[in-house]
């Protein structure tokens, strides 16, 4: 018997997986799908990246009725990149006959709505949106088997509490929940214990993510020669696919403009873009027909491109957690990556923090020695993945 198979999970769906390249289950997957499918309700810990989402997706596609119109499954996250992503996924591994809708804001509410009155098995939204339809009953959750929150944390610190309070006070009580964060904040665990039952507690280490196949750099330079150091090291490095991280909408459409303007094959990803702005970028990036993707925390949230080789923390993120998931875009599936991160005197505490939280001194390296040395050409230089940029 298959791994998956062993965990209660389907040959077809075994199948499905094992085209997709991957034969063995991650540790998330192999300690959640077995009370999921047992139909018990979870609290699961784990960062993105360490294979969460088909935890909760395997399960879901099992149990589905395709006979039946209502809608059996809903999986809430915070951003419309991660819905699309998740709904990405799904698509890969079911059948025919289970029909699955993303809702999220950006889109005609009409066109959702019309979509909606048709099957739809699984729901996959973001909090706002989902609500505007339960207002306009345009869906209905009474009968739902299963509801996920995913990315909890970040939906709660996005100010989504009273929209998913909302929205579970709509779904019926005879259901399996299944909560998934990064954290365990006071809030999550307060929240999830208001709408779970008796859940199974599952917690991944976060050094699953911190992988030791990506290189960690640190760059201390001053803000007014970050984006001179930035291009320098570009230049220098010559990514194949990188994520650039800014603070702020501002700082990030400022930066992209700059390194357009110098002819660099680059866009930006944050909040004040259309919908349909985002869509077109992200496929240009999965598309490898622009390079640099300059991006904020938010937007970036659900972030899975294959070919990913630098990330380039240009404002150092203020937390660690947020650190450990902005690397983790790079070094996917076995593959190697490089992260670099820029520190100004003002960033020591925070750079403090991330290096206590991940247990390791990021690598110090000098802008004056970067064109120094053959090692750290062959050292940093990460291997360019065997797929055309055009």
């Amino acid at each position: 018997m298959k791994p998956f198979e062993k965990l209660g999970i389907s040959k077809e769906l075994t199948e499905k997986l094992k085209r997709q390249g991957i034969a063995s289950p991650t540790p998330v997957q192999e300690r959640a799908i077995p009370p999921l499918m047992d139909g018990k309700d979870i609290i699961a810990q784990a960062q993105t990246g360490t294979g969460k989402t088909f935890a909760f997706v395997l399960p879901i596609l099992e149990k589905i009725d395709p006979s039946s119109e209502a809608v059996q499954a809903v999986i809430i996250t915070p951003t419309r990149e991660l819905a699309l992503q998740i709904t990405h996924e799904v698509n890969k591994l079911k059948n025919e006959e289970t029909h699955v809708l993303a809702v999220y804001g950006g889109q005609d509410v009409a066109k959702q709505a019309n979509k909606l009155n048709g099957k739809a098995h699984v729901v996959i939204a973001t909090p706002g949106r989902l609500l505007d339809h339960l207002r306009r009953e345009t869906v209905e959750l009474t009968h739902i088997h299963q509801l996920v929150i995913d990315e909890a944390d970040q939906m709660l610190e996005a100010g989504f509490l009273p929209d998913v309070q909302d929205i579970i006070s709509q779904c019926g009580s005879e259901r399996q929940t299944m909560l998934f964060s990064a954290t365990i904040t006071s809030q999550v665990h307060s929240l999830a214990k208001k709408i779970t039952h008796d859940p199974e507690r599952i917690e991944v280490k976060e050094e699953k993510v911190t992988v030791s196949n990506i290189k960690q750099l640190l760059y201390e330079t001053t803000d007014r020669a970050k984006q001179d150091s930035l291009i320098q090291i570009m230049s220098e490095h010559r990514p194949f696919l990188a994520v650039i991280f800014c603070r702020t909408k501002r700082r990030a459409k400022k930066l992209n403009d700059a390194l357009t303007a110098k002819g660099y094959e680059s866009d930006e990803l944050h909040g004040d873009l259309s919908q349909a702005k985002r869509e077109k970028v992200m496929q240009r990036f999965r598309d490898a027909k622009i390079q640099y993707l300059v991006a904020t925390d938010v937007a970036a949230r659900g972030l899975d491109v294959e070919g990913i080789t630098h990330v380039f923390n240009y404002d150092i993120p203020q937390d660690p957690e947020s650190y450990i998931h902005r690397i983790g875009r790079t070094g996917r599936a076995g593959g190697k990556g490089l992260a670099i991160t820029f520190a100004a005197p003002k960033d020591k505490p925070a750079l403090k923090q991330i290096e206590q939280h991940i247990k390791q001194k990021l690598e110090r390296r000098s802008m004056e020695n970067l064109s120094l040395g053959k090692r750290d050409k062959e050292e940093e230089k990460a291997p360019r993945p065997k797929k055309r940029r055009r």
